[in-house]
């Protein structure tokens, strides 16, 4: 009896704990401005490690109409990354206007690009060095100014 109480005590920690490590992934909604080039968040805080669910809205209703998407990227990169997505030859290659992701060994995660009214969700694991990494739009022209940064914390 006393072996069989144990047991169930066991398996109800086990049970627990499982269910705190799902509770602590990191949810994160971002939404583009409907008037003007920006996100919603400047910035997020996530912890090492930890799993994340990062859902990009462009809004239906926006004014503008513009496309757009969001990359993470290594610390200290923002300014080459910058430079590389406004690189004004992309402007005549369709296929960067379409999907305009570099590849780059500073790219960590990215949406896909996004009409108004279109969503997505991406699912990453937070980098395990703590850190400040930056996120931005890359599509052509919004990255000096449509950008936040990723807190990632011990």
């Amino acid at each position: 009896m006393k072996l069989t109480a144990s047991l169930s005590a066991l398996a109800a920690v086990a049970l627990l704990s499982l269910g705190s490590s799902f509770a602590q992934d990191a949810e994160v909604k971002i939404t583009a401005d409907k008037i003007q080039l920006a996100y919603d968040t400047k910035e997020f805080t996530v912890k090492a490690g930890q799993k994340v669910k990062l859902t990009l809205v462009n809004p239906a209703d926006s004014m503008n109409l513009q496309p757009h998407n969001l990359l993470i990227i290594k610390p200290g990169k923002l300014g080459a990354m910058i430079a590389v997505v406004n690189d004004p030859t992309k402007l005549s290659n369709p296929n960067w206007i379409n999907n305009p992701v570099p590849e780059s060994e500073d790219l960590l995660h990215h949406t896909k690009l996004l009409k108004p009214g279109e969503t997505e969700t991406i699912e990453f694991t937070a980098p395990a060095e703590a850190g400040d990494y930056p996120f931005l739009c890359s599509y052509i022209g919004h990255a000096a100014i449509m950008n936040g940064v990723m807190k990632v914390t011990k």
